[in-house]
């Protein structure tokens, strides 16, 4: 069932945390209620939770959502650490062609289903995105950086899983 919702709207409350981000413009940025810029939004709801948000002025730009990862690239990075605000980031900085990267993906995908309170971003570390590969001091992959309020403050190169989970929870409970 569709709905047209304007701004003056109640926030949807839901029993699983949500969070949706835009490039151009933030839908919801906190775990347990959506808020919405200052147009209609349609939203598709089932009567425990809602399913998908979208803003009539949001037409391109990535979805982030809890509980699972989200490809980014050198222009959606930034925007979507930033609308993170004080949440967890972890970035895992990867390359096509590598084993360690390849073992490292699926439990990567665990841990976002495991730490719904915690942003997973992956970074494929070709061409298009070395710039931003460069600015985060990438020099092995798999590398994970770990981000709260828009700076680095764990990082953890190669495929170490127990290090991996280890700087999120320390990171978490800081």
């Amino acid at each position: 069932m569709a709905l047209n919702l304007s701004l003056s709207a109640p926030p949807i409350r839901s029993s699983q945390p949500v969070f949706y981000y835009s490039a151009k413009h933030p839908i919801a940025l906190s775990s347990d209620r959506v808020s919405y810029p200052k147009t209609t939004v349609s939203t598709t709801a089932t009567t425990s939770r809602v399913v998908r948000v979208r803003s009539s002025l949001d037409t391109v730009g990535p979805t982030v959502k809890v509980g699972q990862v989200t490809e980014v690239d050198k222009d959606t990075f930034w925007p979507l650490v930033k609308a993170a605000a004080d949440k967890t980031v972890v970035l895992d900085m990867y390359t096509q062609w590598c084993g360690p990267c390849k073992v490292m993906a699926p439990k990567f995908q665990e841990l976002s289903k495991k730490y719904l309170d915690v942003v997973f971003l992956k970074l494929d570390c070709n061409q298009e995105n070395k710039p931003l590969a460069k600015e985060l001091g990438i020099k092995v992959v798999p590398t994970f950086k770990i981000l709260k309020d828009n700076k680095v403050v764990k990082e953890v190169t190669g495929a170490k899983f127990d290090d991996l989970v280890l700087a999120i929870d320390t990171v978490r409970s800081s």
